[in-house]
């Protein structure tokens, strides 16, 4: 039986056994994290230093930004690293601490989104009490709780995760330290059982609360007259719905499958749709949509064209 207090790495999934594979797979995630850093920078600048859109909306787009791009920084480099120095290895504690940092990052993202569609809710069905029930003191405290509260659940179930027995042996089925692969080389499972509950009850708690918002603003939207009103509210609410079923979707999936379909190749599909695709796809969605972020993602991208004592003049309105 094998101790955790002598286990001192962990060898993660390899993606292929043949060099050229190997590659391949490095210049394939390589592109996708290259889009998502450039992606993600792009909302980030604009929103940050276009003034118009220092709105509630922006602000917690722009924390979703930052925790799109610590989530897939957090596996990728990592995983790009070993297939190009055709190794498995992670240390034990890189092996923590990706699974706390991926852990905290999901879900303060995942809190952050309820938190946004909250906000949706206020703008569509009580209008008029928006700037009172939404102010920046208000907004910066809901995102200082998904933030926070993202850290207690990580630093919960991490310490929990790594107190237990190891006697599987070090091979971790995945790409990156996740904590489902790290239970199954755990001698216990009693645990097991209990994190799933957990998990499945946050998930439920929060999603009714999503799918009640969302419920309320299409009825809210349905009782506008015209269609044109109809579609600029849709506009800003179909890209938040879009993001939210396919980041909930997709971990349900890979952490509520049954076992009967459960087999590596399959694991590791569902596990890069929801902790690679989101990130790279989150921008595009948001942008698509909305006139008002893509202009101002459109001059981020002039500029970067344009010497910078230009600078001001394509950040005014």
């Amino acid at each position: 039986m094998s101790n955790s207090s002598s286990i001192t790495e962990f060898l993660l999934l390899a993606f292929a056994d043949t060099r050229e594979l190997q590659l391949l797979h490095f210049g394939l995630f390589l592109g996708i994290y290259l889009a998502a850093l450039l992606g993600n920078g792009l909302v980030l600048t604009a929103v940050a230093c276009e003034h118009r859109l220092h709105t509630p909306m922006y602000f917690f787009l722009l924390n979703l930004t930052l925790l799109d791009l610590g989530c897939i920084s957090t596996t990728l480099p990592k995983a790009m690293a070993n297939s190009l120095w055709d190794t498995r290895a992670i240390s034990y504690s890189g092996c923590v601490a990706q699974v706390f940092l991926f852990v905290f990052l999901v879900s303060a993202e995942y809190f952050l989104l309820t938190v946004m569609s909250y906000d949706r809710y206020v703008a569509i069905c009580k209008p008029l009490h928006y700037g009172t029930l939404m102010d920046s003191r208000d907004c910066a405290q809901m995102v200082a709780d998904a933030w926070g509260s993202g850290v207690l659940y990580a630093l919960l179930h991490t310490a929990n995760t790594f107190s237990l027995p190891l006697c599987q042996g070090n091979a971790v089925d995945q790409f990156f330290c996740e904590i489902p692969q790290m239970l199954k080389i755990s001698c216990t499972h009693s645990y097991l059982k209990s994190f799933w509950v957990v998990v499945v009850g946050v998930c439920l708690a929060f999603g009714c609360f999503i799918l009640f918002s969302y419920v309320q603003i299409f009825r809210a939207v349905l009782r506008i007259p015209s269609e044109q009103g109809q579609h600029k509210v849709f506009s800003t609410c179909l890209p938040h719905l879009f993001v939210v079923s396919l980041f909930i979707s997709t971990c349900f999936f890979a952490y509520m499958k049954p076992p009967s379909i459960s087999f590596p190749s399959l694991n590791l599909v569902v596990t890069v749709l929801y902790s690679v695709v989101p990130p790279t796809l989150n921008p595009l969605i948001y942008s698509m949509r909305n006139k008002e972020l893509k202009w101002d993602i459109r001059k981020v991208v002039s500029w970067m064209f344009l010497n910078s004592d230009k600078f001001p003049l394509f950040f005014q309105k």
